[in-house]
């Protein structure tokens, strides 16, 4: 599998940006070449016959998708057209590169080990973090970006200004705790760099990892695997309370509950709330109530956008440009730019991403008896880990987010990966789904629009 290298190295790039604090790293086009890799590895495979051409069921919904958010970005905006066309070329080629360049069990769990690893390193890296101390962070740009840059000296983050009146350096200060590798917190919650320099989103994205150490120990029960699971849960669960986020903090007990009651009943249930105790009441932070305030009033925002503009909504990428904060909220997000018919594209990607490792489930053993267990323990964990996505993009942007994609592209590669066993297995968007689709839209919408005009419009 020549196209899988790259991809794993496209992987590690969008997690952990590299470049950002190794040097020798810094100007390389590496998202280019990487890119440029796995598109020669694909046509060796298919060369070679390892890999064949063949689309995902969410092919013609994304290409609808990408071309709406053009379209609305032409007719609100033409002078961001080719900005905004970059901007998205990012996260759907990962999912065109990983969901159809990858059509094996053997690409999947690949996939799923850089994934895990990766992870497993942002939360320890998380939890050094929320254990270090504190030091005085001089603020500043660097190549166009806001940095801070810790200058070795120890602070008290309650004696507000001492930072400043001690500094050899003029200029502004914040007192955070010191993580490896350049990172710091913010407010004092935990987080990484690059992508992941939002609590939130760090917490979101090693949530939605933790089902894959589940999944390892279904393949094959061993103490290694066992004493994996264990630290995944231990390290995700601590650096899900050091962030202090509350959106995290669900989706950890999504991903548990989902993966337990699927495979135990309702039994399950007592072992996942078990795992996940903990994190409800550790976690959580003293100005949750100011952030609500204000997410609730950009979920409000984001509905007027809607109903302002319910065609077309306000254009791909352009929500800021009506409001000083983002959505806070994928679904809000999409409506607001896009309208409904963007809306509906959407979540149809993600209604049919939802049903492949659904659908699996229900027929791995039509394969045979060698297949079932490969494809019910990484079905299970997708499953898993999709449940804790459409929960924690709830309140978090994450509607054109890298991580979302390569989330799609993994159920493109269990789809693939299972119709080399059995050609007969099939998802699409049927009749009865669409309709599924179109109500759960429908009535998100309005329950939204009630409840923020509830909450902020009335007030």
């Amino acid at each position: 599998m020549f196209a899988l290298p790259p991809i794993l190295l496209l992987i590690v790039l969008d997690y952990l940006k590299p470049q950002a604090f190794i040097p020798g790293l810094a100007g390389l086009p590496l998202l280019y070449i990487f890119t440029g890799l796995a598109v020669l590895g694909f046509l060796i495979d298919v060369r070679l016959r390892i890999s064949r051409m063949a689309s995902t069921p969410q092919l013609p919904y994304v290409l609808l998708f990408i071309v709406w958010c053009l379209i609305t970005v032409t007719l609100k905006q033409p002078a961001g057209l080719v900005a905004r066309a970059q901007a998205l070329l990012i996260p759907v080629s990962l999912y065109l590169l990983i969901g159809h360049m990858l059509q094996s069990f053997r690409a999947l769990e690949a996939l799923v080990v850089a994934i895990s690893v990766i992870c497993l390193f942002l939360a320890a890296v998380g939890v050094h973090q929320g254990l270090s101390g504190w030091g005085c962070h001089q603020l500043g740009f660097r190549n166009g970006e806001f940095v801070e840059t810790y200058d070795g000296r120890e602070c008290v983050p309650e004696e507000h200004g001492v930072c400043e009146a001690e500094a050899s350096e003029a200029g502004d200060y914040s007192c955070e705790r010191v993580g490896l590798f350049g990172t710091q917190s913010v407010l004092g919650r935990v987080r990484f760099r690059g992508t992941l320099s939002d609590p939130n989103d760090l917490a979101l994205a090693l949530g939605i990892s933790v089902p894959f150490a589940f999944g390892f120990l279904e393949r094959r029960r061993s103490v290694s695997r066992l004493v994996r699971l264990v630290a995944t849960c231990v390290l995700v669960g601590v650096c899900a309370i050091f962030t202090q986020s509350r959106g995290g903090q669900l989706v950890f007990c999504t991903v548990v509950g989902v993966y337990f009651i699927r495979r135990y009943g309702w039994r399950g249930l007592v072992v996942g709330l078990c795992l996940a105790l903990p994190i409800l009441l550790l976690g959580g932070r003293s100005t949750g109530e100011d952030s609500t305030i204000e997410r609730t009033e950009c979920w409000y925002v984001g509905m007027r956008m809607f109903w302002s503009s319910p065609l077309l909504g306000v254009g791909s990428g352009l929500f800021t440009d009506h409001h000083y904060l983002t959505a806070h909220n994928s679904y809000i997000l999409s409506s607001a730019e896009l309208g409904m018919p963007g809306m509906l594209l959407w979540s149809s990607v993600l209604y049919l991403s939802t049903k492949i490792p659904i659908a699996a489930l229900r027929t791995t053993r039509r394969g045979g008896a060698e297949l079932a267990p490969v494809a019910m323990a990484w079905s299970l964990s997708l499953l898993a880990a999709m449940a804790g996505l459409l929960v924690g993009i709830f309140f978090l942007s994450w509607t054109y987010k890298e991580f979302l994609w390569i989330y799609i592209g993994l159920t493109g590669v269990l789809y693939h990966a299972i119709r080399r066993h059995d050609p007969t297995f099939k998802v699409e968007l049927g009749r009865r789904d669409l309709v599924i689709v179109v109500v759960a839209v429908i009535v998100l919408q309005l329950a939204l629009t009630v409840w923020t005009t509830w909450k902020v419009g009335g007030a």
